[in-house]
């Protein structure tokens, strides 16, 4: 397709967006969600992700991915898949850039342990806490709180959200009550987030020595593409036969996913993204063979590299990081850096202990792998300085 092609009728568009939180003269230079996207950028938030978790610490090697290269990773992805459906292509971008942003330190093993210590105050889940990284907490300018970041935006960060959650959250909660979908360049945004983590994680483990090709075999999606690759370069190994292979397979389902979608879409016929958010399901899937495929990886990865013995030792240790920073700093919140203190000082006198735990659990949220880590030695080693 001609990048230069007009978008979609259901596309999402800057003319009929919903607006910002606090009203602002639109840019002279940029387009509302180029606006958004350069914010993000920007954005502490968004620097810190590049000494956050996606399987393997940081401190483990500088090759693995982070956070912040799993982001940039997943908007390569989906910004293809929104260009080749004439969706917008920069909203798709700005929300992968931005998923993340309220992610803990060490991965899904932080967002656990802070889950399982903010239970009786809300829970603790990093969809929310990406909205509420972009729409309180960063600090950058001087009209209002966060980043005011479009409605379709914020919007797209949000995958996930309770009914009780949803009710606090105003217009942006209504489709999780009312069962209504999200934008296309939303939906695009959730499916390349798996397409990436699958395929990473993947190469990951292999770099680490934690799975091997020939296991791998087992796999039916990657199987189908080694033997592809070996049929047509035999000679080919290492590094560059890796590289091969999951290049190939995430053309395999971004592929299937353009086919699947154009059909879907096709079929519903929305005239607006009004009709997209109205229609009963999702319209952005893959065919029902590879969203089988693709889900014998996703478990093929979460018994032989989410649960391997290396891996499992690091989420041990970042659950006593966590575990034990949360319940240090919730007992006496002077111990919070001057910021933070104040903060939870603030949050208290408003919602009593459940406004405290959870500026603690801002602050820890907000760390990096190594910054918390650093904070855990400062906070239970004599021989650390404070």
């Amino acid at each position: 397709m001609n990048s230069d092609s007009p978008l979609a009728a259901y596309a999402a568009t800057d003319e009929a967006s919903r607006g910002r939180r606090y009203p602002e003269p639109a840019p002279t230079l940029r387009s509302e969600f180029q606006r958004d996207r350069d914010r993000i950028i920007h954005s502490t938030a968004f620097r810190r992700l590049v000494y956050k978790t996606q399987v393997f610490v940081n401190h483990e090697g500088d090759l693995y991915r982070t956070r912040l290269t799993h982001s940039i990773e997943v908007a390569q992805i989906a910004r293809t898949i929104a260009r080749e459906l004439r969706l917008n292509e920069t909203l798709t971008e700005a929300i992968c850039l931005a998923h993340d942003l309220g992610h803990t330190p060490f991965g899904h093993a932080g967002q656990d342990a802070l889950n399982e210590c903010m239970r009786t105050y809300g829970g603790f889940e990093h969809n929310l806490q990406s909205l509420r990284v972009v729409d309180e907490l960063e600090e950058r300018y001087a009209a209002f709180p966060g980043l005011n970041l479009t409605f379709e935006t914020r919007e797209g960060i949000l995958k996930h959200c309770s009914v009780n959650s949803a009710r606090q959250l105003g217009e942006l909660g209504e489709r999780f009550i009312q069962r209504l979908q999200p934008s296309l360049e939303a939906q695009i945004a959730n499916l390349s987030d798996e397409i990436a983590y699958n395929n990473h994680d993947l190469d990951d483990g292999l770099r680490a020595g934690i799975i091997s090709i020939d296991e791998l075999t087992e796999v039916p999606l990657f199987r189908a593409q080694h033997d592809v690759v070996m049929a047509t370069y035999p000679e080919v190994s290492g590094r560059r036969l890796i590289h091969e292979i999951v290049r190939r397979m995430i053309n395999y389902v971004v592929t299937d996913l353009i086919e699947t979608t154009s059909a879907m879409i096709a079929e519903a016929a929305p005239e607006s993204v009004d009709d997209v958010r109205a229609g009963g399901g999702p319209l952005v899937l893959f065919s029902d063979r590879v969203a089988a495929e693709h889900q014998e990886l996703k478990s093929y990865l979460r018994d032989h590299v989410y649960r391997h013995y290396r891996v499992l030792r690091m989420t041990s240790k970042a659950r006593t990081v966590v575990r034990s920073l949360f319940e240090a700093f919730f007992a006496r919140i002077e111990l919070l850096p001057t910021e933070h203190h104040e903060a939870a000082i603030d949050m208290e006198t408003q919602s009593g202990e459940a406004g405290r735990a959870r500026a603690v659990a801002d602050y820890i949220a907000g760390m990096t792998d190594r910054y918390a880590i650093t904070e855990y030695e400062r906070m239970f080693d004599p021989a650390q300085r404070s």
